[in-house]
């Protein structure tokens, strides 16, 4: 069954918290979110399509890395699920439940991610670094011959800007994101900046809570107006001290939100 295909950390009892991971940082970054909620909640955080120990073993886009995901909750017949997506993994949230409905959904967590990347003549509110289509076929073209010098870049990326980023905690994103095979991430790519979830998000079905890095290098104060203008139950939570990643930058009152949210 191709549900069990992804390689999946279920631990923990208790209602479940479900963590999707971002592009190049597999389920490992969320490993602070298992230690600190797993007495709490019943979590469980997958390697997407070309991630981690899952690979290639699973086709390399949004939409199936969100039927597989949906797979194994449907599989363990899990309800009232708390959904966590950040950045890419926001994106899966939302395929999975535009292609499987909102049943076993009871809230979603999208952290500092935009409904569209790519910036265009309609939408201001992609990546703060100007990226159009024309130029993401560039950032494809070349993905593969200079994947060497991205994963540093990447890392960096996530962090705060202004802010004296942990040297422990770049080098774990660093060191992590270097693990990644290009050739699989690249496909992920291609799909995460095709996607545009603008009309789903303005007819959500479940309450969406924004967890923004006020600080965020990726995307901006524009994307948090949005949200608020245009997402039926909507609560922004910013995070002053973080850039693209706040469960790793203030990771204890990240936790708090997610355990609020669980109780």
């Amino acid at each position: 069954m191709s549900n069990h295909k992804l390689h999946i950390r279920d631990e923990g009892t208790g209602r479940p918290l479900v963590m999707i991971h971002g592009w190049s940082c597999p389920g490992v970054f969320f490993r602070g979110q298992m230690e600190a909620l797993t007495p709490h909640a019943r979590c469980i955080v997958p390697d997407l399509p070309g991630h981690g120990a899952t690979g290639d073993r699973v086709p390399l886009s949004i939409e199936s890395a969100a039927d597989a995901v949906h797979a194994y909750l449907a599989d363990q017949g899990l309800r009232d699920i708390v959904l966590c997506g950040w950045s890419m993994g926001a994106l899966v949230a939302y395929s999975l439940i535009e292609r499987h409905g909102p049943e076993r959904v009871a809230s979603v967590v999208a952290v500092d991610m935009s409904p569209r990347v790519l910036n265009g003549e309609d939408w201001r509110n992609g990546s703060l670094n100007g990226l159009t289509a024309e130029l993401n076929t560039h950032v494809l073209e070349g993905m593969v011959a200079d994947w060497s010098r991205l994963p540093g870049r990447i890392a960096m990326r996530l962090f705060a800007e202004g802010v004296a980023t942990d040297p422990e905690l770049q080098a774990f994103a660093s060191t992590e994101i270097a693990k990644a095979d290009p050739s699989l991430l690249k496909p992920m790519w291609a799909s995460l900046t095709d996607q545009d979830f603008r009309p789903l998000l303005k007819d959500f079905p479940v309450p969406l809570h924004l967890a923004a890095g006020l600080r965020s290098q990726l995307y901006g104060p524009g994307v948090h107006r949005w949200h608020e203008q245009n997402v039926p139950c909507f609560h922004l939570h910013g995070f002053e001290n973080s850039g693209h990643a706040p469960h790793l930058e203030e990771p204890e009152r990240f936790n708090e939100l997610l355990a609020g949210l669980l109780t």
